[in-house]
């Protein structure tokens, strides 16, 4: 049953990256998620099934749309930095820590820090992530975390947890 749904899922992104419903195109559709759920479906997350329940897929929508709005206002804060003449940033490394249990959880965070501007998650160890930020705002501990992590990780725990 596992392999079926792996089989299913790999074929609706083959049918969603084609966007055919020709008889050729399933057929070579059905053929790959074949092959490539022979080849790979050992290694598929097992817990990436329960994502499918229509209340995560809610959340995950949701979260899309608040990740969208943290990289387009930092998009804007990263750009006013560059072009002001005193380039008015502070970087260092900062350690904040994670409430976040599952390893999917804690990449689809250590990702989304990564794919906002002005921050890029150097290290994962344990319950911390090492955060590259341009622009430090405080040396508080918490602080920290509340800025960089709490956005998307309230969100993702909804999602994975």
């Amino acid at each position: 049953m596992k392999r079926f749904l792996h089989f299913l899922i790999l074929l609706g992104i083959w049918m969603l990256l084609t966007w055919s419903v020709a008889w050729q195109e399933v057929l070579v559709g059905v053929v790959v998620a074949l092959i490539a759920e022979l080849l790979l479906g050992d290694i598929f997350p097992i817990g990436a099934i329960k994502l499918f329940n229509p209340i995560r897929l809610y959340w995950m929508i949701v979260y899309a749309v608040v990740f969208l709005g943290y990289v387009i206002r930092a998009n804007f804060d990263v750009a006013y930095r560059v072009l002001n003449l005193y380039m008015p940033i502070r970087p260092g490394i900062v350690k904040v820590k994670m409430r976040l249990k599952s390893d999917m959880a804690r990449t689809f965070l250590a990702n989304s820090i990564t794919l906002t501007p002005g921050t890029l998650t150097v290290d994962c160890v344990g319950e911390n992530l090492y955060v590259h930020w341009i622009n430090i705002t405080s040396d508080d501990p918490e602080k920290e975390t509340e800025i960089i992590v709490s956005r998307f990780e309230n969100l993702l725990e909804r999602i994975f947890e």
